[in-house]
């Protein structure tokens, strides 16, 4: 009876330590980050494999768009955009100039809560492409910190502004920031220079195809214009617009 006895302490001593263990063999878990806070990091899932310092457009096997809009403008017209996004049911990425997200931050809170994402484009806007890297690096900086502001993190995107891609001063500029990735594109409908609503519409869906990222711009009516006709020929075609987030999520 007593080795009996014996035995039975052991055993369920045993399974009640293997019950208690965790796969991270005694490492303490982060505290859980509740989905949909501002800033907070996407639920877990499987890892994707890390991207390249520039990307200029998504999987070409998923039919999915990103919709990416450099961010700034007047405000009135801003909103209108929001609008428009909000009711074809679109998720897009919003790149800020720091600037303007500063005195702006209650749009840059609406972005967030229509589903979108919110990253950098420099703080002042001008020809980074030109800056030495003290500068380039404090541009993408400073922008950083009016992101944070308002999300509570830096985001994960960062664009270069006045230029379509980066170039080796702008990535280590971007690394040094926290963004290890530049968002480039490969649709550009030239929207900034006003060619009216039919002309975007016509350019973006000439050139999109599943895994692009297209360049567009906030502050423009014409692109204000242009979204319900755009949104209805991606549809038509199959794609479906997403954040940049999760078009290479």
């Amino acid at each position: 009876m007593e080795r009996r006895d014996a035995l039975r302490a052991v055993t369920a001593l045993t399974l009640g330590t293997v019950a208690g263990c965790s796969p991270t063999s005694g490492t303490p878990s982060s505290p859980a980050v509740p989905a949909g806070t501002p800033g907070s990091a996407r639920p877990a899932g499987p890892a994707s494999p890390p991207l390249p310092d520039e990307v200029r457009n998504g999987p070409r096997d998923r039919p999915q768009i990103a919709l990416t809009f450099h961010g700034q403008g007047d405000p009135r017209i801003v909103t209108a955009l929001l609008d428009e996004l909000r009711r074809g049911h679109a998720r897009v990425t919003v790149l800020a100039v720091g600037t303007w997200l500063a005195a702006n931050h209650d749009l840059g809170r609406r972005v967030l809560a229509d589903g979108h994402d919110l990253g950098n484009h420099t703080q002042h806007h001008a020809n980074i492409k030109t800056m030495k890297p003290p500068l380039a690096y404090a541009e993408i900086r400073d922008c950083a910190q009016e992101v944070h502001a308002v999300t509570g993190s830096i985001g994960r995107w960062f664009r270069p502004s006045q230029t379509r891609y980066a170039t080796p001063t702008i990535k280590e500029a971007a690394r040094r920031a926290g963004y290890p990735t530049c968002l480039s594109y490969d649709v550009d409908p030239l929207d900034f220079t006003d060619p009216g609503s039919a002309a975007i519409v016509s350019a973006t869906l000439a050139a999109a195809r599943p895994g692009s990222i297209v360049s567009l711009h906030c502050g423009h009516e014409g692109t204000v214009a242009a979204i319900a006709p755009l949104l209805a020929g991606l549809r038509a075609r199959g794609l479906r617009p997403v954040t940049a987030t999760d078009l290479f999520g």
